[in-house]
């Protein structure tokens, strides 16, 4: 039956042309100094910069600024965010970015307020009571990070990557505007729909029954994104597209299509130790192992996947070989991520076999003394995470 669940979900997003002119207007309630965090040069040769600034300005809003925000956010830029947080006294982080500048903002956000290292919040998944509110304004969606009270930090001396989640991470305003969209790399663009199908992935294969409304939403999301990805890949400046794939990430990862539901991760606790050591594409991570992940678990509840199979990736061929309609659906996944430009296998990330095994165990937890399986829909143990990798190969 379906679960209890608490689902709150307050961010508000301002959607639509020119939203990125109000930031100041909509901050000017909440914020007298704010920490501008931003990733590389992109926004001010867009002049997004500009924009953002003259409208703090406009509003009377000082601001301290970071960048130098990098894919897979790293946990040395956070500590000097946080202290330069500390030192001016802002109350409010305003990231300008993508997944990884939001994700780096929540945690400088969080960490701010903690007498010990903000570290020690994702490797022991500590509770926390306080936060400064975070704003966004969005250029890449991708990682729903915008809505989410979720983010993922790499501790770069450890080559670990850890994600974690509070109510009181959840931004306070997220302006997007699919125009700052028109100008990403494709790679940025198939990363992007990667991870936001992901993100539905881990809550649509279940083993909760009687979940018929997340169930159709769910598939609405994910054939909505393979509707419009490869139109904004063959036409970046397509608004309604990108209008479209920027709804569906906010959708994928704000808790809605989940409640009820008994969730997974393996896909994504697995790329993380992909991501960790060999500073891949999250996304990229993502495409390589849900296809693998799937043929490696379809079995334990093969119903979920014949309903994937033709309610999402419409196949249509009898039921009375179920095996061959789900591998025909996942198939037809792999064709989606090959027509985005997506890579198909390790090597093509330029991962060997030669860590496989570490990763694994670093996964599940047995390479610090206690071992947690991976996932819901089937429980994995290091031996499966090692097989899954090597049906990536």
């Amino acid at each position: 039956m379906m679960l209890n669940f608490d689902f709150y979900a307050p961010a508000r997003i301002i959607f639509g042309k020119d939203t990125q002119q109000k930031i100041g207007k909509v901050l000017k309630p909440h914020a007298k100094k704010v920490l501008l965090h931003y990733g590389g040069g992109s926004i001010k040769k867009s002049g997004l910069y500009d924009q953002v600034v003259a409208s703090l300005k406009e509003n009377g809003i000082a601001y301290f600024e970071l960048g130098g925000v990098q894919p897979n956010p790293r946990l040395g830029l956070v500590h000097q965010g946080i202290q330069l947080a500390r030192d001016e006294g802002v109350d409010l982080i305003l990231a300008v970015g993508g997944g990884s500048a939001i994700d780096s903002a929540k945690a400088i956000a969080m960490g701010v307020y903690l007498d010990h290292d903000v570290w020690d919040v994702y490797e022991q998944q500590m509770r926390i009571d306080k936060a400064l509110p975070v704003a966004v304004v969005l250029t890449i969606p991708a990682a729903g990070s915008e809505s989410s009270g979720d983010t993922v930090i790499t501790n770069e001396e450890k080559s670990l990557k850890y994600g974690y989640g509070s109510p009181r991470l959840r931004p306070l305003i997220s302006i997007m505007n699919p125009e700052l969209f028109f100008t990403l790399p494709k790679d940025q663009v198939a990363n992007g729909v990667a991870d936001m199908m992901s993100h539905v992935f881990e809550r649509y294969f279940t083993n909760t029954r009687n979940t018929d409304l997340t169930d159709g939403l769910c598939e609405a999301v994910l054939r909505t994104i393979m509707l419009n990805g490869p139109k904004v890949l063959d036409n970046p400046q397509d608004y309604d597209a990108w209008a479209e794939i920027g709804f569906s990430g906010t959708v994928a990862h704000n808790g809605l299509v989940g409640m009820g539901r008994e969730q997974d991760w393996a896909c994504h606790n697995m790329e993380h130790e992909l991501s960790a050591i060999y500073d891949v594409a999250h996304g990229a991570g993502l495409a390589v192992l849900t296809p693998a992940w799937m043929r490696y678990v379809y079995k334990d509840n093969i119903d979920m996947f014949v309903q994937f199979a033709v309610n999402v990736m419409g196949v249509q061929m009898s039921y009375r070989d179920k095996d061959a309609l789900v591998l025909e659906g996942i198939a037809r996944l792999e064709a989606f991520f090959r027509r985005m430009g997506l890579p198909q296998t390790l090597t093509e990330l330029g991962i060997d076999g030669s860590r496989l095994e570490e990763m694994a165990k670093k996964a599940t937890g047995i390479a610090f003394g206690e071992e947690s399986p991976l996932g819901n829909f089937k429980k994995l143990a290091w031996q499966d995470v090692v097989n899954i990798y090597n049906l990536c190969k």
